[in-house]
């Protein structure tokens, strides 16, 4: 979606404008993940003329991503709120003036893209079913949250391998 900022650019100084906007985007795509949006919240902008040719935008919304678990990989709702705060300018602006202006196409503002940004900005590194989630075994692949799978997980203490391998080369056959 795309939201001409014409007008705005030639405003006068400090005229705000308030708009509410339902955003089109159905999957949000980062990286090389993919995750549906379950719920989205529409984002309030409010657009401030700072000079001309140069206008803030700001805004907030919240979604809910159908994410996994970074441990047991159970499928998991992650609530992420954001707020922005962005100077966008228009094209005749000298460009040294233009910051990142990714989300500009010429006088529009690219609704999507900014929204896609503001996620990427706002995933948590790790998303957890629960706190105390125990991923799943190593060996078997068992869920440990449903219970001990019986599995042989012992890992050596590695700086004890070469008293190990003195060890087994005096063993007797």
């Amino acid at each position: 979606m795309l939201i001409n900022l014409t007008e705005l650019f030639a405003c006068q100084l400090g005229h705000k404008e308030k708009k509410e906007i339902m955003p089109e985007l159905e999957v949000f795509t980062g990286g090389t993940e993919s995750y549906q949006i379950l719920q989205k919240t529409p984002v309030t902008f409010l657009f401030t003329n700072l000079a001309p040719g140069k206008v803030r935008v700001e805004g907030e919304a919240e979604v809910v991503l159908g994410m996994q678990c970074s441990r047991c990989l159970k499928d998991v709702e992650q609530k992420i709120e954001f707020s922005f705060s962005v100077d966008v300018v228009s094209p005749e602006v000298p460009l040294e003036e233009a910051d990142d202006q990714t989300f500009m196409e010429g006088y529009q503002l690219n609704v999507e893209s900014l929204f896609s940004n503001e996620i990427l900005m706002s995933l948590p590194t790790k998303v957890l079913c629960r706190p105390d989630c125990k991923g799943i075994c190593r060996v078997c692949g068992k869920d440990l949250n449903l219970g001990e799978c019986g599995c042989d997980t012992f890992v050596p203490d590695p700086r004890m391998a070469a008293i190990k391998d003195i060890f087994n080369a005096n063993k007797e056959v």
